[in-house]
């Protein structure tokens, strides 16, 4: 069984999170929380997520896939230097990274960006140019095993890209 690490920490997007975790499982694959440690994180609205797996105890040979949402969970993400390994280390074997919204801020500190067609929230293009990606103003975005999205109303062509590589 395919494994998809959803990365979650503080203040993170609400529907970013679960529509994928949940639209995943529902597709026979298994989706896991993974955390930088913390038992419980909340979302930006005060709705609860427990992690199931910390950064530090995740092996990318046992992932196939890491989806990075939104929200300001990124913010704090893209400082755990596990987190950013993990990203660019997933990235680099080839296995798919998929970042909705503000995620994008973890891919540009994973160092993965440069000369990648990227799209991400509209906010945070200029972080995503200067790291050196080719903004796409679309509502998913693939490059070779990257997948990127710009918001929650672009969760089904973000998940229907995702589940399309993992199948």
């Amino acid at each position: 069984m395919k494994r998809i690490a959803v990365l979650v920490e503080e203040q993170y997007q609400v529907l970013e999170v679960w529509y994928p975790y949940l639209r995943l499982r529902e597709a026979g694959f298994q989706a896991l929380l993974v955390g930088t440690g913390k038992k419980e994180y909340k979302s930006k609205e005060g709705y609860p997520a427990q992690e199931e797996l910390s950064i530090q105890k995740a092996n990318i040979d046992d992932f196939d896939a890491v989806i990075i949402p939104g929200g300001w969970a990124p913010d704090f993400l893209r400082r755990n230097a596990a987190v950013n390994n993990f990203v660019s280390l997933m990235y680099k074997k080839g296995k798919i990274v998929a970042a909705i919204c503000h995620g994008g801020w973890v891919l540009i500190s994973a160092g993965i960006l440069k000369d990648k067609k990227v799209t991400c929230f509209s906010a945070i293009r200029d972080d995503v140019m200067n790291a050196g990606a080719k903004y796409l103003d679309k509502e998913v975005v693939v490059d070779d095993n990257l997948i990127t999205s710009r918001n929650p109303y672009d969760l089904p062509a973000f998940c229907r890209e995702i589940i399309k590589k993992l199948s």
